[in-house]
């Protein structure tokens, strides 16, 4: 199945190799084509994708003026989408521990209850987006995936876990965040006689497009698709494609494979998501005209 996509850059980006190669003794520089494992992640205790792969040296020789890159998306077949400046959210990992006291659940005053604080934990943790960040300035998500402790109906328990993502979209606001993660969790812990334990795990960067590029290329975009070119909303969703484009200046967009029939039209990830090959040559031209109009200057 195509699952998110990702057979999809493949061919196409074997396809634009294929094209450049015929035109290698003519082209004004040097292309390099970048196949990337673990995208979606590397196996847990395993290093892999875009920021293992520099430091390796994927950039070291020859290092790129620029890169650009391509994500399939259920918008109409052949469309393409694209925003300056913060395009998808950075992703980020927490666990918070609570450790209360473990009592009997008939005497709840005889300890203190990690599951009550934990509770308490969750709704503070939402007010961090919508009530201590300014909402005009840049989108936030503070999310909690999964909450576990105890194992009886009776019994209080000793501590409670739960674990997270955090999305946001410029750096500030992603320091800014992790910070209050941390504070929110140990004061409120703390007002219950509790202790909390906060890691963050940091994840892919925003994927961010540079302005000036992106202005660039803009009417190579327009000449390859016309009105099917149009902007990118902001995608919560995470991509390391971002560890390359903040090596060098990067330009990351969206293409449509949305069939015409809206019954088959699903979100990437999806048991049911369906690309549309008719896209695979219009992302193959898109790619080949970026690379040629940058290395002519155009």
């Amino acid at each position: 199945m195509h699952a998110c996509g990702h057979d999809n850059h493949v061919a196409i980006l074997m396809g634009v190799a294929g094209v450049l190669a015929q035109m290698q003794e003519t082209l004004p520089g040097t292309v390099l084509f970048v196949f990337q494992p673990a995208e979606e992640g590397a196996p847990e205790g395993e290093q892999g994708g875009a920021d293992l792969m520099l430091k390796e040296g994927a950039f070291a020789d020859p290092r790129p003026d620029a890169v650009f890159g391509l994500h399939v998306s259920p918008i109409p077949v052949g469309a393409i989408a694209v925003r300056k400046e913060g395009m998808m959210a950075s992703s980020d990992e927490f666990k918070i521990t609570v450790h209360g006291q473990q009592t009997h659940g008939a005497q709840p005053w005889a300890g203190i209850d990690p599951i009550v604080v934990a509770s308490q934990i969750v709704l503070g943790l939402q007010t961090i987006p919508s009530r201590q960040l300014n909402a005009t300035l840049t989108p936030s998500i503070v999310t909690v995936g999964a909450i576990n402790g105890g194992l009886r109906n009776n019994i209080i328990p000793e501590s409670v876990e739960m674990i997270g993502t955090i999305r946001t979209f410029d750096a500030d606001t992603r320091a800014d965040i992790h910070e209050r993660v941390a504070r929110t969790a140990t004061q409120i812990a703390a007002s219950a006689g509790a202790t909390a334990d906060v890691s963050i795990d940091i994840g892919y960067p925003v994927t961010r497009n540079d302005s000036a590029l992106t202005e660039q290329m803009m009417p190579t975009l327009r000449r390859v698709v016309g009105q099917g070119l149009v902007e990118s909303p902001r995608v919560t969703g995470a991509e390391d494609f971002s560890y390359f484009a903040e090596e060098v200046p990067g330009m990351f967009f969206f293409l449509g494979v949305a069939p015409d029939n809206p019954e088959l039209v699903f979100p990437n990830h999806s048991p049911n998501f369906f690309a549309d090959e008719r896209a695979l040559p219009i992302g193959v031209q898109t790619m080949t005209a970026l690379a040629l109009d940058f290395l002519n200057g155009e």
